[in-house]
């Protein structure tokens, strides 16, 4: 039992599982449109949220955000499930790959296989596609690989039901139906705006380029508060969170400059153009910061001075983000 889906590889997992989804369905649609019209670019900051014993860091939206909103933006109609039965939770889906439907799960990545050791550890908001199931094994679209990959049911199901922070809870999400057309300048213009609120009006200071500050001011004291070994595990959870866990700060602020080109055309308007200059210009800052701070975690740099330098990285990152989404914000008025 096997779906004729077209696997295509991506940077990062939910944003290729929503391209390769729509695609299959018969939008044809790149990685940075799914991302920018289910406004996947974000900033948070979350102290009191722990993923590995240490404060959350996100550069995205949530898991299934991505997928939901653009979905819902182009009028499609889907289905998201929960379960709290893994055996129930299977049986439902090989029902739906029996119908000879393509379905997104939400997974926890320390339980797949398929991915090489270095990279296996507790993160659950994997994204990927299931596309069949050979007698034991499940049949995977993951977008982050080059080719399909298989997965035995048994480590499927640990994935699907992971422990821990952002469980997925067995969760599963498909295309029940496509409208006959689409209002693509009105999804493109909607998902801009929803990011340029998120990084610029959150009422909270933990968000958006209040929330890239706050960490600034954080890290700048940790050397003072922390012992030198606490110190080093939090900036280099930090760098995982940016550089490991899909593409990271740096390379999601290189996706939404591609989303910006796109959007250019979609909408008619060069100074889009102009604009996804600049992010790309941001996302060189971000892998800047990544760089200072992976030889600082190797120690080849001297402590206090550099942390002292990444701070004002981080406060650059913020200011220019600020000027970047202010733009945008007056431009798709």
């Amino acid at each position: 039992m096997k779906i004729d889906f077209p696997h295509r590889q991506f940077a990062h997992c939910e944003s290729g599982v929503t391209a390769n989804l729509l695609n299959y369905h018969g939008l044809p649609c790149s990685e940075a449109l799914a991302f920018g019209i289910g406004s996947g670019l974000f900033f948070g900051y979350v102290p009191f949220v722990k993923l590995n014993f240490m404060p959350l860091t996100t550069f995205r939206i949530g898991p299934g955000s991505i997928f939901g909103k653009a979905t819902k933006r182009l009028g499609i109609e889907i289905k998201k499930e929960k379960f709290r039965d893994p055996v129930v939770a299977e049986k439902h889906l090989d029902s739906l790959l029996a119908e000879g439907r393509p379905v997104g799960a939400q997974t926890g990545v320390y339980w797949l296989p398929f991915f090489p050791p270095a990279y296996r550890f507790h993160f659950n908001g994997h994204n990927l596609v299931i596309i069949g199931k050979e007698g034991d094994d499940y049949l995977i679209s993951d977008p982050i690989f080059e080719e399909p990959v298989r997965c035995p049911a048994s480590d499927l199901r640990k994935a699907r039901f992971a422990k821990g922070a952002l469980a997925p809870k067995g969760k599963i999400y498909y295309i029940e139906k496509m409208p006959a057309s689409f209002d693509l300048p009105q999804a493109v213009t909607a998902g801009i705006s929803e990011v340029c609120r998120n990084m610029l009006k959150t009422p909270v200071p933990l968000a958006g380029v209040r929330g890239i500050r706050l960490l600034s001011r954080r890290l700048a004291k940790w050397p003072n508060k922390m012992s030198e070994k606490d110190t080093i595990l939090n900036l280099g959870h930090i760098i995982r969170m940016q550089e490991e866990i899909g593409t990271g700060g740096g390379g999601f602020r290189f996706l939404y400059a591609a989303f910006l080109q796109e959007a250019a055309g979609i909408l008619e308007n060069d100074r889009l153009s102009e604009l996804s200059q600049h992010c790309t210009e941001i996302g060189d800052l971000w892998r800047d910061f990544a760089l200072l701070a992976s030889r600082v975690c190797k120690g080849r740099a001297a402590v206090q001075d550099s942390f002292d330098e990444l701070a004002q990285l981080l406060r650059n990152c913020a200011d220019e983000e600020e000027v970047l989404f202010n733009d945008l914000m007056t431009v798709i008025k």
